[in-house]
């Protein structure tokens, strides 16, 4: 029994000895996290997922090694939440994925810094605490839109929990970003330092308490009423004018709403291909529409049109039609899809339309976001978002802040629509709601449509990628403030502070002990080996425990 645990033992050292086979498992422990988003949705599995790549990082005999596979670790991250994007991008996404990773890397060195050797009580309660700092700043940084956006935070995979949810209305997808990563910091503790074993799940029971505290004492809600809105979804209509059947069909499912008592209508992205200024007949039959239903019809239009400043070029806008035509409420599309809307920095890299679906012409940006208010005395303030801006939670908390009290976005995921990119897309409306205390309608053309109410939980069925048809949901609404909207993105700054502290702290250590001032027992400094690598050297025998 002992000589196969050693054969094991003897055959897993060989395997992560070698560099090919360790960075393919790299890779692969990297995208394991990207189950638990939809269309998987193992929602729990987003607590162990990490656990494989901590492990791997900790074996790292040197620095260089441990930030290499922290960055094919990202890479990997990248590429399984991102992978409905190779029909777009092609090879590109992988050099994307290669680039953004490098923001693993110095992660890598820091869990490496963390978990790796003897580990006592202080150094897990360090752990704990300063890992997921370090991993929020990735998020942070990947959320420049230039960057591709928040898309994928591992926060948003706990969409469909509860506890999670009450957690975002007081600290964002970011505080729920923290409690996972320190959740499997936690559990790699428990599996390689049984002295330390007693400290990593008082840690788990800390995380424990603090979820049910939030759960008992965040404010929640205050529901005030019910607004009746319909959702229209055409649904996949190609071929030969297509453009004008999909108008067809959403003009005929919303007449389907007639008498059926509703105050707002959305059609989804880019559901209007001209600009309703320029063609008035247009504007009048989706006017004829809102006369008929009873209630204004928020479309979207994706064409060559001229905004407020004078600017004229190809702008994605939310557009009010009311029951006398256009009632002059637009909002423009501020943040654009990188390749899909726009091409960065096109001069040199516009060569990517070559091999994808990179947008031809650059679509413009708007410059403020709006709130809409609908008519009648008691007719609610609505929030529009298109598309890709529901990933970006700052838009929705400043339409909050502005009044809004139903966020709705309007969004198009045809291009994808066999893989899992509409079920993550309709699944951020949870984590918006949620933040904000706010109802989210989340509408598209082709699926999934959905409806949240104020605490992200579910309102309906929604309609899938197989649906044509239109629904009308009974939102409720509700007032009140969250802690999010009021604070704003503090475990951004709180992960910024401690992670300051953390390398104040490792700075002057290595001072004093490249003074030869005495260092404590258990102490840690960090020295560069000849070839550049960072390498560990400890001030204590092995037998001691690293504090």
């Amino acid at each position: 029994m002992w000589t196969g645990a050693g054969q094991r033992r003897e055959w897993g050292e060989r395997i992560l000895g070698s560099a090919l086979w360790r960075g393919a498992a790299a890779l692969l422990a990297g995208a394991l996290p990207a189950l638990a988003f939809p269309a998987p949705a193992l929602w729990w599995f987003a607590y162990v997922a990490l656990v494989p790549l901590l492990l791997l990082i900790r074996s790292a005999a040197t620095g260089r090694r441990a930030a290499v596979d922290g960055w094919l670790g990202g890479t990997g991250y990248m590429l399984a939440v991102h992978h409905w994007l190779m029909p777009s991008l092609h090879v590109f996404i992988v050099v994307l994925a290669a680039l953004l990773g490098l923001l693993w890397a110095p992660w890598g060195l820091l869990v490496s810094r963390l978990l790796g050797g003897r580990l006592s009580g202080t150094a897990v309660v360090a752990a704990v605490i300063v890992v997921p700092c370090g991993w929020l700043m990735i998020e942070l940084a990947r959320s420049w839109e230039a960057l591709g956006g928040p898309w994928g935070l591992l926060g948003a995979s706990q969409w469909q929990v509860t506890p999670a949810l009450r957690m975002a209305s007081v600290g964002g997808v970011w505080l729920v970003s923290l409690l996972v990563v320190a959740v499997n910091t936690a559990l790699t503790v428990l599996l390689v330092a049984s002295a330390a074993r007693t400290v990593a799940v008082i840690s788990l029971v800390a995380g424990a308490v603090l979820v049910g505290t939030v759960w008992m004492w965040a404010p929640r809600p205050e529901r005030s009423g019910e607004a009746r809105i319909a959702v229209v979804q055409p649904g996949v209509i190609e071929g030969p004018g297509s453009v004008r059947r999909r108008l067809a069909r959403s003009e005929e499912l919303t007449r389907s709403l007639a008498g059926r008592d509703v105050d707002l209508v959305v059609w989804g992205e880019s559901s209007v291909a001209v600009d309703p200024v320029r063609r008035p007949e247009v504007a009048a039959r989706i006017a004829a529409l809102s006369r008929l239903v009873g209630a204004d019809v928020l479309v979207n239009v994706d064409a060559r049109q001229t905004d407020a400043a004078g600017r004229t070029g190809i702008f994605k806008s939310a557009v009010l039609v009311g029951p006398q035509g256009l009632t002059g409420d637009r909002y423009d599309k501020m943040r654009l899809v990188p390749f899909g809307e726009y091409v960065p920095a096109r001069s040199a890299l516009g060569w990517a339309t070559s091999m994808g679906r990179a947008a031809g012409e650059d679509r413009l940006r708007g410059s403020r976001q709006v709130t809409m208010a609908l008519p009648g005395a008691d007719g609610p303030r609505i929030g529009p978002l298109v598309c890709f801006e529901t990933a970006f939670p700052d838009m929705s908390r400043q339409l909050t802040r502005d009044g809004a009290q139903v966020l709705v976005a309007q969004s198009s995921t045809s291009s994808f629509q066999h893989g899992w990119a509409p079920a993550q897309h309709a699944s951020l409306g949870a984590l918006r709601a949620a933040e904000n205390g706010r109802p989210m309608v989340h509408a598209t053309l082709t699926g999934v449509s959905a409806v949240y109410g104020p605490q992200g939980e579910r309102i309906g069925a929604p309609l899938g990628t197989d649906r044509s048809g239109a629904e009308v949901f009974g939102v409720p609404m509700a007032g009140g403030t969250t802690l999010y909207v009021r604070l704003g993105d503090w475990p951004l700054y709180g992960a910024l502070v401690v992670l300051a502290a953390f390398c104040a702290f490792e700075g002057l250590r290595s001072v004093r002990g490249r003074t030869g001032r005495s260092v404590p027992v258990g102490a840690v400094t960090a020295g560069v080996t000849d070839s550049g690598a960072a390498s560990v050297r400890t001030a204590h025998p092995a037998s001691e425990p690293r504090a």
